[in-house]
């Protein structure tokens, strides 16, 4: 016997809102029907920041958009500037733009009020970039950061550092890195200082200190255009210590201070400064920590370099450690300030990656993936521009980029837009009223 399948009604599983524990007998029900409001209404300050420094549309001026335009509802910049403030604001998906371009702050920001790009559009727009696109952007981020001094720098360090970057598909140029006991890229990063010139996509299969040489080389030549007389300091920890590198900087005139692993010899030659903090330790019950300065020639240097060593005895045991350089001073002060010091190049690694997306790398070409850092770098700087020229003296002036997004662009507003005005109407209670003016003024040029 057959029986004909019974045919239920279709009905709306979408759910439409949610009543919560009432209130003093009052029901507490929650929708998203209030209209056009917004969450980012600090967004503005974005718009604000990248006006002021010109980052978004000097971008666009050198990425070549091969697409037919007569047939294109967004133009390069507007994709570019949605995909920049939306990472700055938080929303690391494009999946997020399906409801996002609605949203009448982001319009506005943009500079658009009509709907902006679909996330297809804009996965699309990804997929279109190479490597010149790539050489342009970082040549932009130099560019800004040379425009962002006032008067001639006497030294600037660069900090050099390479991260993690796991995967978990199958994208272009994946391989397993056995340090890190993952599939993932090894993404090469620069900083000045809070400022970022470099994010360098790399495959994980290479030494960590691959092409860093030939970057160091384009900054150095680039920023020495610009300030002659400038004192330049190459920094890194210990998958940076390579003969080449230390060479040219020797034969360039480019100081130079980088960590070197322990080996048997560089122990050898410190054992009787181990044995004697260990003596001291056990004397005292204290932490001994001691810095000396040693020459030292690996076999492949071919002369001697000088080395700083930190011993250290604790109740864990001796931790000795080294660092190599050519620059002059104490042996502790330059262990302490000079290179210790790169160790908040980590932070602003980890607002990179953690806060603003950077690891977002599951295109599966590799070309769209090194946009994607590149795009979560833009929005770094703008944040970062922020931080530097209207929060100094304020209590957020160390602020991480992700304080500064709760604080300044997670502001909820009322959207009112007619044929003559945008009014954007701030949560009255927002303990951070006076702040916000402050920075929208430090922003405005005049």
């Amino acid at each position: 016997m057959l029986y004909k399948r019974k045919e239920l009604p279709v009905t709306d599983c979408t759910q439409r809102s949610f009543n919560f524990p009432a209130v003093k007998k009052r029901v507490v029900e929650v929708n998203f029907e209030g209209g056009d409001i917004t969450s980012d209404g600090g967004v503005m300050l974005l718009r604000q920041a990248d006006r002021m420094i010109g980052l978004s549309q000097a971008v666009a001026n050198v990425l070549k958009d091969s697409r037919r335009q007569a047939s294109c509802k967004h133009d390069g910049l507007s994709l570019l500037r949605q995909r920049i403030y939306g990472l700055a604001a938080g929303y690391e998906d494009l999946n997020d733009h399906q409801k996002l371009r609605h949203d009448g702050a982001m319009q506005t920001a943009i500079e658009r009020t009509e709907t902006l790009a679909s996330s297809s559009t804009l996965c699309r727009w990804e997929n279109r970039f190479n490597s010149q696109s790539a050489w342009r952007i970082h040549e932009v981020m130099v560019e800004q950061f040379i425009a962002s001094f006032n008067d001639t720098p006497k030294e600037l360090i660069l900090d050099f550092d390479a991260t993690d970057d796991a995967v978990h598909g199958k994208q272009e140029g994946r391989f397993f890195h056995g340090y890190y006991d993952h599939y993932c890229f090894l993404p090469l990063y620069v900083f000045c200082r809070d400022q970022l010139l470099v994010s360098y996509l790399r495959p994980s299969k290479h030494d960590a200190a691959q092409h860093t040489w030939g970057i160091l080389s384009l900054l150095v030549k680039r920023l020495r255009k610009a300030w002659p007389a400038v004192h330049i300091i190459f920094r890194g920890d210990s998958g940076f210590c390579r003969h080449r590198m230390l060479t040219w900087c020797e034969r360039h005139d480019v100081d130079y201070i980088v960590g070197i692993a322990q080996n048997k010899r560089l122990n050898a030659l410190t054992a009787q400064w181990q044995r004697a903090a260990e003596s001291d330790f056990e004397q005292s019950g204290e932490k001994v920590r001691r810095f000396y300065e040693l020459n030292y020639a690996a076999k492949s240097w071919g002369w001697y370099r000088k080395i700083i060593a930190k011993i250290e005895h604790t109740d864990q045991g001796s931790n000795p450690r080294y660092i190599v350089t050519n620059l002059t001073g104490e042996p502790q002060f330059l262990y302490d300030k000079r290179y210790c010091a790169r160790g908040d190049m980590e932070n602003r690694i980890k607002e990179q990656q953690l806060a603003l997306f950077a690891d977002r790398t599951s295109c599966h070409y590799w070309w769209a993936n090194q946009f994607r850092l590149l795009l979560s770098s833009l929005a770094y700087i703008l944040l970062e521009t922020i931080r530097r020229v209207a929060l100094q003296g304020t209590e957020l002036a160390r602020a991480y980029v992700s304080t500064l997004r709760l604080k300044l662009i997670k502001i909820g507003a009322v959207i009112l837009r007619n044929t003559r005005r945008i009014r954007f109407l701030l949560a009255s209670h927002c303990p951070y009223q006076q702040l916000f003016f402050h920075v929208a003024a430090k922003l405005t040029p005049g």
